[in-house]
Formats: structure tokens, C-alpha cells, sequence
């Protein structure tokens, strides 16, 4: 039997990214759980509406969505665990100015740069929603075909209640293999 318990956020877990934007010259980043999916050509980003990178990103109208891999959790977990306000996190992590000039971490295996199309505030979050520009794959994280293969990529999944980081899994199965009437 399943029991209520409220008005409960309950999808978790989810990627943990680290999204930049530029700070004047230098870059600024904060470590994101919550990322979301509009369609095939829309992101959503939602951050609490006191975070730092807020005003750098509506100011420059672009940030990046940089997935966290194993690897550079230690540096992702020390940009959530930082305000902008009280110190300068540039130094965290190697980037470069992707085509649309907003920063992307190096070493992150996969990045997308994204332009804020609109922003859809909530009590307490700010969300911005985003066209994709350009995402980077680090090229042994693609396909024979040109694709992402997450097996190989195995993002850092964020799980809220606990607060805890998640190795991906091994795969069920394809999609629409559990068919019973082929």
C-alpha cells in the first residue's frame, strides 16, 4: 500500500551539472541538480533565486551545462559548497570560451552552451530556459553513429533526499524491447 506523503519533490535522482557563466572576464560556476528537459530543443535550469551566477547569467544572457563525471566531483562539490559572493571560483576548473563566449569546463565530458530564452520565476527559484547552441562530447564518450553513449560517459546523478552522489547503472534494456505483443 503506498502512503501520501504530501506535496513531495520525488524525481530524483538526476544529473549533477556545473553550470558557468562569465563573471566580467573571469568565470563563475555553481553545482546544479536541477536541470530539466523542454522538448528536444529547450533546457531548463533552476536555481534559487539568491545564487550569485543568477545576475552573471541574466546579464550575459548565456551559461553552460557542464555534466559531472566521477573524476571532477571533488572540484563540482566544492562549487556548490562556495557563494559567488564570498569568493572568487574561477579557479576551479580549466575552461575555454565556447562559440557563444560562455565558459566550459575542459574536463567535463560533456557540455552544452545555451542561450537564455526566457526566464519563469518561482517562490524562490529562478528558472532559465534555454536553447541549446552547441554541446561538446569528449570523443571517446561517442558512438560509431555520432552518438552520446552514456555507458561509457557515466554521469554523477544527485539524489535530493539524502543528499547523496550515484554511480549510473547497468542498462535493463532498450527502449520498447518489453513489449509482450511483437
Amino acid at each position: 500500500m503506498k502512503k501520501n506523503i504530501g506535496s513531495v519533490l520525488a524525481l530524483y535522482p538526476t544529473p549533477a551539472a556545473v553550470v558557468g557563466a562569465m563573471n566580467g572576464e573571469k568565470p563563475t560556476w555553481t553545482l546544479v541538480a536541477h536541470v530539466g528537459i523542454l522538448g528536444h530543443d529547450h533546457v531548463l535550469v533552476s536555481l534559487a533565486s539568491a545564487h550569485f551566477i543568477n545576475g552573471c547569467i541574466k546579464k550575459n544572457g548565456r551559461l553552460t551545462i557542464n555534466l559531472v563525471d566521477e573524476a571532477m566531483l571533488p572540484a563540482a562539490d566544492e562549487s556548490g559548497a562556495r557563494s559567488g559572493v564570498k569568493a572568487d571560483k574561477s579557479e576551479l576548473f580549466e575552461y575555454e570560451a565556447g562559440e557563444n563566449g560562455a565558459p566550459v569546463i575542459k574536463n567535463s565530458p560533456l557540455a552544452m552552451e545555451c542561450t537564455v530564452t526566457d526566464i519563469y520565476n518561482t517562490d524562490g527559484f529562478e528558472n532559465f530556459i534555454c536553447t541549446i547552441d552547441n554541446t561538446y562530447v569528449e570523443e571517446e564518450h561517442l558512438s560509431e553513429q555520432g552518438k552520446i553513449n552514456y555507458n561509457t560517459l557515466k554521469p554523477v546523478l544527485f539524489e535530493m533526499p539524502t543528499y547523496s552522489y550515484l554511480k549510473t547503472g547497468e542498462v535493463l534494456g532498450k527502449c520498447l524491447s518489453f513489449r509482450k505483443d511483437k
